[in-house]
């Protein structure tokens, strides 16, 4: 695999990765070059998230499995934010040497961000697939999960051109970005209120 990336090369990833019958259980290759071990960590947290984010919808478990649960996508969640950050950092290295142009524009999105964006699309395509598919079910729920699967399709396409646009005009200093740090306070036992033992102010409520 080359150590550049592109949209293709992302979605395709995505979708063979989803196609293991051993993904997300093992972890991904080892020397994959450049951005690529953030980029397969990335996706192989929301592909963690996606399960554990199911079973907690159900109710035939007990609480205490489903406060695990919640412990484990919180788990999840932090370290799939890493990797976007972890992309970035990758992606900016390889543009080490070219120089902005004046008038380059910002992207506020970095192509971490979207790449981990692709990732969920990836997920939302493979199971709206296998909803379209199912045998059990009516014809309105594969008619409705048919034309969902077209939608999602689109969209996913739609931001793969922007990966790319967005890319191609870093690489020609006509644009830039930075890694921005999501600083997750609930998951920091210095930063989260109730996990260092002060009391909130009256009124005020954890942030989403």
């Amino acid at each position: 695999m080359r150590s550049d990336v592109h949209a293709d090369a992302v979605t395709q990833f995505h979708d063979d990765g989803l196609a293991r019958p051993d993904w997300p259980d093992m972890p991904p290759a080892s020397g994959l070059p450049g951005p690529w071990p953030a980029i397969a960590a990335n996706h192989r947290c929301n592909c963690l998230l996606w399960q554990e984010e199911d079973r907690a919808r159900r109710t035939d478990v007990p609480a205490s499995a489903i406060a695990a649960g919640k412990r484990l996508v919180d788990r999840h969640n932090q370290q799939r934010n890493d990797a976007v950050e972890a992309i970035d950092e990758a992606l900016l290295a390889q543009l080490d040497g070219v120089r902005s142009a004046a008038d380059a524009r910002q992207s506020s999105e970095t192509p971490g961000a979207m790449i981990d964006r692709l990732s969920i699309l990836a997920l939302k395509i493979h199971h709206m697939r296998l909803q379209a598919a199912r045998r059990d079910a009516g014809d309105g729920h594969v008619q409705a999960c048919s034309a969902k699967l077209g939608r999602l399709r689109v969209q996913r396409q739609d931001l793969a051109d922007c990966l790319d646009r967005l890319l191609a005009e870093a690489r020609s200093g006509a644009a830039y970005f930075k890694v921005y740090r999501q600083f997750k306070m609930y998951n920091d036992p210095a930063l989260n209120p109730y996990l260092y033992g002060a009391t909130p102010a009256a009124g005020v409520r954890g942030a989403p």
